[in-house]
């Protein structure tokens, strides 16, 4: 006698990526989601979106809503609506342009200070230290340093890529969803563990015992 299949787990997370204007947002997202790339992107106006669906495992689903906004956004109003329900994050800067590095802290503070997780935690955030095949003298010289630099500011991680000759995209993109279902997960378990405290509790919140509590 045949077993019904197993029904897939589907998930939908909506990841963004944000970062100064001509770090290569939209050709990581290109690249990622379509294996292509162009030197002639023109500029993001505003936001725009992709979709990615990665069969993770023979039970598991999940689609990616990639949100790639615009790097003059960071000084507008739109962001927290940009950022709402998001649950993770790339920032990425252009090796090449040291300018861009120095904005990336203002961006985790903008997005730290506008999306959190149902606990209260950031969302996991990955930097991308981008174009580096462009990099003869660039800024990622000593990944330690890097290293140091992503502890300080509650990154999730880091990683070096090219667009251009897809360099640590997959993996970039793997590790950040790897921390999406592991925050997935223990929210779940969190949200499981009220869920049956409240039937021990005979269906009573905390408030509501006390005020039934004779002592």
């Amino acid at each position: 006698m045949s077993t019904a299949p197993t029904e897939k787990r589907e998930h939908l997370y909506k990841i963004l990526v944000i970062g100064e204007l001509g770090t290569g947002k939209t050709s990581f997202i290109k690249r990622y989601v379509h294996q292509f790339f162009s030197q002639n992107y023109r500029a993001t106006i505003g936001v725009d979106f992709a979709l990615k669906v990665l069969n993770w495992d023979q039970n598991t689903i999940i689609r990616l809503q990639l949100w790639d906004i615009a790097g003059q956004e960071r000084f507008g109003n739109m962001t927290r609506v940009y950022y709402k329900e998001a649950v993770g994050a790339f920032i990425v800067f252009d090796v090449t342009r040291s300018a861009t590095f120095d904005a990336v802290i203002k961006w985790k503070q903008d997005l730290d200070s506008k999306v959190q997780l149902p606990d209260g935690k950031p969302i996991p955030c990955i930097l991308l230290a981008n174009k580096s095949d462009q990099q003869k003298q660039g800024i990622v010289t000593t990944p330690a340093k890097l290293d140091e630099y992503v502890k300080e500011h509650g990154f999730a991680g880091w990683f070096e890529t090219s667009a251009k000759e897809n360099v640590n995209i997959e993996e970039a993109a793997k590790s950040l969803v790897n921390k999406i279902l592991t925050n997935d997960k223990q929210i779940n378990a969190g949200e499981l563990m009220d869920t049956e405290r409240f039937a021990l509790a005979g269906g009573k919140t905390d408030a509501t015992q006390k005020k039934s509590c004779a002592c």
